[in-house]
């Protein structure tokens, strides 16, 4: 029942010696309360350090938004520093207050600000640390479910999908090649400038083939393919299987008995992990192709003489060792988007979120699996 004009609540403020005096009365519910509220914000937000008495003894009917009311501008001056002293309290009123209250969050007292302050970093660095650690378990765990799904494959061959993965090579190799090329042609463009104007100081212009050809195939192509396909093709799994998971469809597959590892996992990774190196192996030819074309012009070096040299100047061995990196960087870029595809909730923002995670997760891994492979080639003097 609505309060009747007669029992509108209704507040005052008077000014002591002592401090303030708030003074209620009337019916304080819903339906009378948003005068009250905003006579009640004007005098919080000009009322500080002093002793406020609320009388409360005329107040008749109290709903749970009226209580709500008091107990927000009641804690809001204590947050003031405000001393509170409450008169006139009736046993309903007491009994409303105590139900409430167990739901209002207790505002921090003002002395805590500093010392949360201190508390800030080692909190942060806690709750990362423990993020961190569930994140990682995690991966490890989509790792270990990946890997038995990948053994039942072995065991049982025509369960393998492989029109998907025909699909994905198609996706994640034939149409990355023109991007692949022009990364690759211009690292070429660039180690045969940056070398020529050193090399050609003391008159070792031909040695700028042993540059090229090493550098290419045994580092920069590899390095350069996985981060391009890290920003392309994977996010685009992290995409696609965030998109699949708001819609629904990986739990309706998972409704209809089937697995999303099997279904849209293992494609994609024996997929990038069969076509890496292909592209690798492309990412060679032009980078070469791009370094003999500027030492033509650069250097004067013909196109012959340039092939000559590169028979001698490049082993087997290099290359070999940059096709070598293509499966694992291909493993590593399509199991850390698709783990963060899985991770999408329920919102579009987080396709986004999870998207750059991805591309950043994997292409960190990829560097430092690269730097891992030159500490290991190095020391076994490969």
């Amino acid at each position: 029942m609505g309060a009747t004009s007669s029992h509108q609540g209704q507040i005052e403020f008077v000014d002591t010696a002592a401090g303030a005096t708030i003074q209620s009365s009337g019916d304080w519910v819903i339906e009378s309360l948003r005068g009250v509220e905003r006579k009640l914000k004007h005098f919080a937000g000009k009322t500080h350090s002093v002793h406020v008495l609320w009388d409360v003894s005329e107040v008749r009917h109290v709903d749970s938004a009226g209580m709500m009311l008091f107990i927000t501008y009641y804690d809001l001056l204590t947050r003031h520093n405000c001393a509170m002293e409450i008169i006139g309290a009736s046993a309903g009123h007491d009994k409303m207050y105590r139900l409430l209250r167990q739901y209002v969050p207790e505002l921090p007292v003002a002395g805590a600000a500093f010392s949360s302050r201190l508390l800030g970093l080692p909190h942060a660095l806690g709750k990362g640390s423990v993020a961190f650690f569930l994140d990682m378990a995690a991966f490890l765990s989509f790792l270990g479910e990946n890997f038995i799904i990948f053994l039942l494959a072995l065991r049982h061959p025509l369960s393998v999908r492989y029109g998907a993965i025909v699909k994905n090579i198609e996706e994640a190799g034939v149409r990355a090649m023109p991007i692949i090329a022009l990364t690759s042609f211009l690292i070429g463009v660039v180690i045969a400038y940056q070398g020529a104007v050193q090399l050609e100081k003391f008159g070792a212009n031909i040695f700028i083939v042993d540059m090229i050809s090493i550098s290419v195939t045994r580092e920069l192509a590899p390095l350069i393919t996985a981060i391009v396909v890290a920003g392309r093709t994977g996010s685009s799994y992290t995409a696609q299987i965030g998109v699949m998971k708001i819609t629904e469809e990986i739990d309706a597959m998972r409704t209809m008995g089937f697995d999303p590892l099997h279904f849209l996992v293992q494609p994609r990774i024996v997929a990038l992990m069969i076509v890496m190196p292909l592209l690798i192996f492309f990412a060679d030819i032009v980078g070469i192709l791009a370094g003999m074309f500027i030492s033509s012009i650069h250097l004067n070096i013909s196109y012959g003489e340039f092939l000559r040299r590169l028979q001698v100047a490049l082993e087997v061995k290099h290359v070999w060792i940059g096709l070598f990196k293509g499966p694992f960087f291909a493993w590593m870029i399509a199991a850390v988007a698709c783990f963060r595809g899985f991770q999408v909730s329920k919102s579009t923002e987080s396709i986004g979120r999870y998207t750059t995670i991805s591309v950043v997760n994997a292409i960190f891994l990829v560097i430092a699996c690269d730097a891992l492979f030159s500490v290991l080639f190095t020391e076994l003097g490969i």
